[in-house]
């Protein structure tokens, strides 16, 4: 029974699909962007019920509270009842997702590249700036 009730951090995260793969799950572990209990470990090490993540993904950072053991990957809706996620953290991670998306509102979006025509243009307004 005890084993059942334990499984490998890195697995954990896979099966979670916090990451696509073990190996990037790993990387992360030993890279510090994930901590058990408020520390760092490694990838080897067992978690059970009720251990609490914190996680770092790119700018995102969530705070979960391990809920169940799945030695298998499955799919994402099985997955997510792995796990239960503070609401601070759901919280910050919108707060971070609109003002990533305010910052991004100004950039140019084109959903192709400029035709021959177009980019002798751009090169013309570029020559009267300079």
């Amino acid at each position: 029974m005890e084993a059942e009730s334990q499984q490998r951090l890195d697995k954990w995260l896979w099966a979670a699909r916090f990451f696509k793969t073990r190996a990037l799950a790993a990387e992360a572990i030993n890279g510090g962007k994930v901590h058990l209990n408020g520390g760092r470990v490694k990838a080897s090490r067992n978690i059970k019920p009720g251990d609490k993540l914190e996680i770092s993904r790119a700018q995102f950072e969530f705070q979960v509270t391990i809920e169940a053991i799945n030695k298998h990957r499955r799919p994402a809706t099985e997955a997510q009842m792995l796990y239960v996620e503070s609401q601070t953290s759901i919280e910050k991670r919108a707060e971070l997702a609109q003002s990533l998306k305010i910052l991004n509102a100004n950039q140019p979006y084109t959903e192709k590249r400029p035709s021959k025509k177009q980019r002798r243009q751009i090169v013309r307004m570029k020559r009267i700036d300079n």
